[in-house]
């Protein structure tokens, strides 16, 4: 086993616990977050929130300081400065027994069969066994796995272990999740699945913080995303806020060729293919005027702002 159990997979409600799930109140909020490692401040003031009915995405490049803020936030990690609060107050160890969490690390026993593992490990949350062995059938079935339940861990390829290690955090009602990597090495099939299954968690009302390197999936999914670039938040908000926050580009598309608007006073040319130009505009009214210079030109087949992608705003916060 790779570490003690009952931190690898997370923890869930005692069996028979009733938890209520307010989206007004149901908040993770992270509060001047600090990590000390030696002379290393692998985390240094990180400030989110992560709130209840909403997909988080928490992104940023290795090392950036993600992991070690969840296992702050869990109480994996002794905190060194900062506070984590939940439901507006400082979180206990009770409250972390609510929530699914899926570390870095993974934690599975290779020789145990899956279904035994799982309903064991739902059992050490405090869920009782009838309800976990529901549980745990119901989303093996859901995520492609339950003509493996009765397999050991060791014969499933990374992916299936994969998804073996996220019902361990899914399975009964968690209060709150807090995934560190979910999709890593999930088909296409398995990633649709996670996410229908996150949601359903979402819906009523429990906060979902999730990290990836998958910039294209934490757009598609998340209502909310928290940028981290050398253990600082470089960026937060909803993708729209993310994106008034970057410069805005526009795309010019001429007849002829554009190579002449390099030139064009109160503009900054990113790139030029042809008769196609990316652009910045720099000072009031050089729009105006390089269209105006554009069309004495010849035709103007396109003139308009680029919606950024998150990948092209992580680059842009993060450089």
């Amino acid at each position: 086993m790779s570490q003690d159990t009952s931190t690898a997979t997370g923890a869930g409600p005692r069996s028979g616990a009733s938890h209520r799930h307010d989206s007004q109140t149901d908040d993770i909020e992270v509060r001047a977050l600090s990590r000390q490692f030696g002379e290393i401040r692998a985390v240094d003031d990180v400030s989110f929130t992560v709130k209840g009915g909403e997909l988080t995405g928490f992104v940023g490049g290795n090392g950036a300081g993600k992991t070690t803020t969840m296992r702050m936030i869990m109480g994996v990690l002794s905190i060194s400065a900062g506070d984590v609060l939940w439901r507006g107050r400082p979180i206990t160890a009770l409250d972390r027994r609510g929530f699914g969490y899926m570390p870095e690390e993974r934690g599975l026993y290779p020789d145990q069969a899956v279904l035994d593992q799982l309903v064991y490990l739902g059992r050490l949350r405090g869920i009782g066994t009838a309800a976990a062995k529901a549980s745990v059938t119901d989303h093996l079935e859901r995520l492609g796995l339950a003509e493996r339940a009765k397999d050991k861990v060791q014969t499933l390829s990374l992916g299936n272990q994969q998804r073996v290690q996220i019902i361990a955090a899914l399975m009964g009602r968690p209060q709150a999740l807090v995934l560190d990597e979910p999709f890593s090495g999930l088909d296409p099939q398995a990633v649709d699945s996670m996410a229908d299954l996150l949601r359903e968690h979402t819906s009523r009302g429990v906060p979902v913080l999730f990290s990836s390197h998958q910039l294209d999936l934490v757009e598609r999914l998340c209502e909310r995303l928290v940028v981290l670039s050398r253990g600082t938040v470089v960026a937060a908000g909803t993708a729209d806020e993310l994106r008034t926050q970057t410069v805005v580009r526009h795309r010019l598309v001429l007849s002829g060729d554009a190579g002449w608007v390099r030139d064009a006073p109160g503009i900054h040319t990113v790139d030029v293919d042809g008769g196609a130009v990316l652009l910045e505009v720099l000072d009031q009214g050089a729009d105006h005027r390089l269209l105006s210079e554009a069309l004495r030109r010849g035709d103007v087949l396109e003139f308009a702002p680029q919606r950024p992608s998150l990948s092209e705003i992580y680059r842009e916060v993060t450089k």
